[in-house]
């Protein structure tokens, strides 16, 4: 009897060789080859006559075979194999090259369905190595992603044997009740009609259902880590009232700061560790509420680290929340790859004796070498830039300190359950006083001196200018210059006049730091930059950025690097520039420049899916998933509810032992540790 996790080399035919294939697609157990799902279906159950069929057409043909030629050696190494076949309408011929078996296949006299390209001319149609059905064979047929070696027809002989074996005996995981709600077929029903549907009808019934499958999978798997990491931590903090820590700021925080700030300080309070994404909009003061994090583990005597993706980011972070902290006697200390070993060993003993309170810094945190007194709160910024093992490496530094993650990369809500699904969402949705609304323009490369002009107004004003290009190095196709000889160019523009800085991710990190350090200070008038400013730089007298090429960046880019400008008093300007006003640019730009908020932003590029990652976080989710699209807002509402009536009854899942079983499997297989 086969079962659900017996080795696929168990199976008759799949020897060692075959098995190896197998294992190469991820394909270890009879269960992985069910959920290994067809990427689409080829449905020959409605051939087109030959005399129909189109020069060019991809289609399926009905034919009997009427002669097959002599073999003919067309050149060293390849041969040609020909048969003539007819309908009622129309004869074509069958081309096969360097394949005598597929040819010898072919019967003189019989019928077979045949799918492939029509070539030739309206006076000879002809067919090159199609795929070749037996008229009574499977008419709907799966396509799968494969590998060298590995046949469609193996695939299929395969699966065949298992569902035949596993008929009436595949288990079913959801509860009656969700699939009445929900109009979901059975789960032996999607894994048949997924692989050998009945008809294209029945395929997407079983497609609807196994996208379900996963992301109620999924989303329980990220809920059962929530719930396991709810057990206790030594790190219970006292409360102190947050306005200790608010009478220092030079502003005053938002409601919705103040709002998010009670949720963190709930967390931290309890004896449960802290397991919370705070989530705003560019320039939404999430650094303050870590700061007031920060504030809290100090005042009970916890130390605090943040770990940045990059040490622009992790210099600006320690910049800030030191003129937060060190008001109320706290230091803040830095902690980065590229400080000379003397500055680091300097840094480490003062972490590892508690004298520190306070450390930013990057990967260099989370050294083996980097030890901590009293660890008792983990901040990490952007966290689809962390793999989990990184974040992890950090933990472990404590006894199961709490965590916060901020993250500007505003998501809709529906799917930042899928993403994080493991965190508690705060959202701060109100931006503070005295923000001004960034004034956006997109425009085309025929007003690219306009707009140079409009820059130097600005500079002239007594201001400063981001520009933006997407590449370092000199794009092949020749259609767009790299930053470093654009930068070289605006010097025969005119903004020839002006102190330009140039900036990349290729330059040495104490280069970068003197750059911007020049642009802060106003030695530089024009920061032109690639994207390596999306986050954390943050220059108050900056009131313009010219983004170039900006069909190029994804709408979370360019509304991360609009926010660049607009933190200080002055009023801000965004132009957009693009040489390629196609209707899908011209419609994302239009976008950028009638809103501005964050998170309608987001809901507009889930409701375009552009091509490229949504907001930088495809590779943070969608990886998980076979068949599902985590871009479905109805599919990602419909399974949250799913999950939500199922915990409600059962907080454990115990009621839903094989939801739970396949649940553990999934954080298991990624590397978690087991739930209890």
């Amino acid at each position: 009897m086969v079962r659900w996790d017996d080795s696929i080399g168990t199976l008759p035919g799949v020897g060692k060789k075959r098995s190896e294939l197998y294992n190469d697609l991820g394909i270890h157990t009879v269960g992985d080859l069910l959920n290994f799902y067809p990427r689409d279906h080829i449905d020959l159950s409605e051939p087109v006559p030959v005399a129909d069929a189109q020069i060019g057409q991809t289609c399926c043909i009905r034919v009997t075979i009427e002669s097959k030629l002599n073999p003919q050696r067309i050149r060293q190494g390849l041969t040609l194999y020909k048969a003539i076949a007819s309908d009622d309408t129309d004869k074509i011929s069958i081309l096969i090259y360097n394949n005598r078996y597929a040819f010898d296949d072919l019967t003189v006299g019989e019928t077979y369905r045949l799918y492939g390209k029509i070539g030739g001319n309206l006076m000879r149609r002809e067919m090159n190595s199609p795929m070749v059905i037996r008229d009574e064979d499977l008419l709907i047929r799966p396509k799968y992603h494969l590998t060298e070696g590995l046949t469609a027809q193996m695939v299929i002989t395969n699966v065949r044997y298992v569902l035949d074996e596993l008929k009436e005996k595949i288990p079913e995981f959801l509860p009656d009740d969700i699939r009445k709600v929900f109009g979901l077929a059975s789960e032996e029903y999607a894994l048949q009609n997924i692989h050998f549907p009945e008809s294209m009808h029945a395929a997407e019934i079983s497609r609807k259902r196994l996208e379900f499958d996963e992301l109620v999978i999924f989303t329980s798997a990220m809920r059962l880590i929530r719930n396991r990491d709810r057990t206790t931590t030594s790190c219970v903090m006292e409360d102190v009232p947050l306005s200790e820590f608010e009478d220092t700021l030079p502003f005053e925080m938002t409601s919705a700061q103040r709002r998010v700030c009670g949720e963190i300080y709930g967390d931290m309070c309890s004896n449960v560790p802290m397991n919370r994404l705070v989530q705003g909009d560019v320039g939404s003061g999430k650094t303050a509420v870590a700061a007031a994090a920060c504030y809290l583990a100090y005042r009970n005597g916890y130390q605090s680290a943040l770990m940045a993706p990059t040490e622009i980011l992790a210099v600006q972070h320690a910049q800030t929340l030191s003129s937060f902290l060190s008001p109320l006697g706290i230091g803040v200390g830095l902690l980065t790859g590229s400080m000379t070993q003397k500055q680091k060993n300097e840094i480490k003993a003062h972490l590892a004796d508690g004298t520190l309170s306070v450390i930013t810094g990057t990967h260099a945190l989370i050294s083996a070498s980097t030890e901590f007194s009293k660890l008792g709160l983990i901040i990490t910024d952007e966290q689809h830039r962390f793999g989990v093992e990184q974040r992890k490496m950090l933990a472990v530094k404590g006894d199961h300190p709490h965590k916060l993650v901020m993250s500007a990369t505003p998501i809709p809500r529906t799917l930042g359950l899928i993403l994080y699904g493991d965190l508690d969402i705060s959202i701060i949705d109100e931006m503070p006083k005295g923000r001004q609304k960034i004034e956006t323009y997109a425009v085309t490369g025929k007003l690219r001196e306009r707009a140079m002009r409009f820059v130097k107004a600005q500079i002239d004003e007594g201001h400063q200018a981001y520009i933006v290009c997407p590449m370092i190095d000199d794009d092949p196709r020749g259609d767009m210059q790299s930053v470093i000889a654009y930068a070289d160019s605006l010097r025969d523009t005119v903004l020839g006049g002006y102190d330009i800085g140039l900036l990349h991710g290729r330059l040495p990190a104490d280069e970068k730091d003197r750059i911007m350090s020049g642009f802060k200070t106003g030695d530089i008038q024009i920061l032109v930059s690639t994207t390596v400013i999306e986050v954390g730089v943050d220059v108050p007298n900056a009131t313009i950025i010219m983004i170039e090429s900006a069909e190029r960046f994804g709408l979370a880019q360019l509304h991360q690097l609009r926010g660049r400008v607009g933190r200080g008093s002055g009023k801000s300007y965004c132009i957009l520039l693009t040489d390629d006003p196609t209707d899908e640019a011209v419609e994302r730009l239009r976008i950028m420049s009638k809103i501005s908020d964050g998170f309608a932003i987001a809901e507009e590029d889930l409701r375009l899916r552009g091509a490229g990652e949504f907001f930088g976080v495809r590779q943070s989710g969608a990886g998980q998933f076979r068949i599902a699209d985590i871009y479905d807002h109805d599919l990602l509402s419909d399974t949250n509810r799913a999950v939500n009536m199922m915990f409600d009854k059962s907080p454990d899942l115990s009621l839903y032992p094989l939801l739970r079983e396949r649940a553990e499997h999934l954080v298991m297989f990624n590397g978690e540790e087991g739930m209890n």
